[in-house]
């Protein structure tokens, strides 16, 4: 009987890596760039015929990623299953990544974090579009001539809208996603009723399916950042953009969250809109009463550590948080997960997870509930 062929492949949605060499198990990799782009952190690949063998994965231009401080103290996500993803020792040094284990299965995938496949979008989709009292509508074509989905669930006077994955790699948000979902079309969940009622809830569960299904990092196929088009997007550059604001403009906005995943930082935490030019106090004290709500009902959030905050007036409009909080004069923010883990509360063997992800946006929904009557009537 003949030994099984170690081999690495990455033909499958959302699958990125480049084979550079191979010495047996040993194998020399590297990242592929966004198409059109520079960036490029995010990878996926299948590991076979490995069962019971040492392994060794040197990912070589890891140094030359976009956020190279991401590598620090990260564990690569791998799963027999696509079910349960649990971290393998990975190393960093000299510029390179190093996943070196012994695999106990004969194929594995393995993962910058969890993947959220293009199919498991629709699945997602299809099964809350035919729950009672959820409208679904295409709102446009991506480049790639993919759909853009959005959600409508609810029919109460304030206009909530939440969005995730405008950076596909970040596929962390698309679970958060699907448990804020799940949450929200519950029947029986009392909280979930109370804000049906009070609310209408539009949600774009991913804003960037090219930049998904092709293996990106950051961009769609146009390799455009799509946090950087907020203030003037168009068909051409940004159609996922250009379409969700003219929606926006039309329902109006009084509270927005835009879901996203951090390479560096190992908390979860949120971004405001402090830098803004029409900033009102009002604003700004609603973002910290949900903030605050949000610490006080999980442990998995904190609000020590995040971003720096921009100075008066000096807020980027191109990102989304702050184009949203200056045009609507709504509470706007964009929240982060950590690629790693919150190290708060570790978990060694899976790390911040797809499951967190998921219950965290079940909470996120529960600190609105407190919260939801004190924004501004229209």
């Amino acid at each position: 009987m003949t030994e099984p062929q170690i081999s690495i492949t990455s033909g499958f949605d959302s699958g990125n890596i480049a084979i550079t060499g191979q010495k047996g198990a040993a194998f020399d990799l590297a990242i592929v760039k966004d198409h059109q782009s520079d960036f490029y952190q995010w990878f996926h690949f299948r590991l076979t015929g490995a069962k019971g063998t040492p392994v060794k994965l040197r990912i070589g231009n890891a140094g030359g990623s976009a956020y190279p401080d991401g590598w620090k103290d990260y564990q690569a996500v791998a799963s027999a299953d696509r079910q349960d993803w649990f971290r393998v020792p990975t190393s960093y040094g000299d510029g390179a990544l190093t996943i070196a284990f012994t695999p106990e299965h004969d194929s594995l995938w393995i993962a910058y974090f969890a993947p959220y496949s293009m199919e498991r979008h629709h699945d997602l989709v299809g099964r809350v579009a035919v729950t009672p009292g959820v409208t679904h509508e295409r709102l446009g074509s991506t480049l790639d001539g993919q759909d853009l989905d959005l959600l409508t669930i609810g029919d109460g006077p304030k206009q909530v809208w939440f969005y995730a994955r405008q950076h596909p790699g970040e596929s962390m948000a698309e679970w958060w996603m699907e448990g804020a979902l799940e949450r929200l079309i519950d029947a029986q969940d009392p909280v979930a009723r109370s804000l049906r009622g009070r609310a209408t809830f539009h949600i774009v569960p991913n804003m960037n399916p090219d930049g998904s299904r092709r293996g990106h990092l950051r961009t769609n196929a146009a390799g455009v950042n799509l946090n950087r088009e907020w203030h003037g997007p168009t068909p051409e550059r940004s159609p996922e953009v250009f379409n969700v604001l003219a929606r926006m403009d039309a329902t109006g906005v009084d509270f927005a969250m835009d879901v996203h995943g951090d390479e560096a930082i190992p908390y979860v935490f949120i971004a405001g809109f402090e830098g803004i030019p029409n900033w009102s106090e009002e604003q700004g004290r609603l973002y910290h009463r949900y903030r605050d709500i949000l610490a006080r009902r999980t442990p998995d959030f904190q609000t020590r550590h995040g971003y720096p905050v921009a100075g008066r007036g000096k807020a980027n409009l191109s990102m989304s948080t702050n184009q949203l909080a200056n045009r609507f004069g709504c509470v706007a923010m964009t929240l982060e997960m950590p690629f790693k883990d919150n190290v708060d509360l570790a978990d060694p063997r899976h790390g911040w997870s797809p499951e967190r992800s998921k219950k965290l946006g079940a909470e996120c929904l529960g600190a609105l509930h407190e919260m939801l009557d004190e924004l501004p009537a229209r």
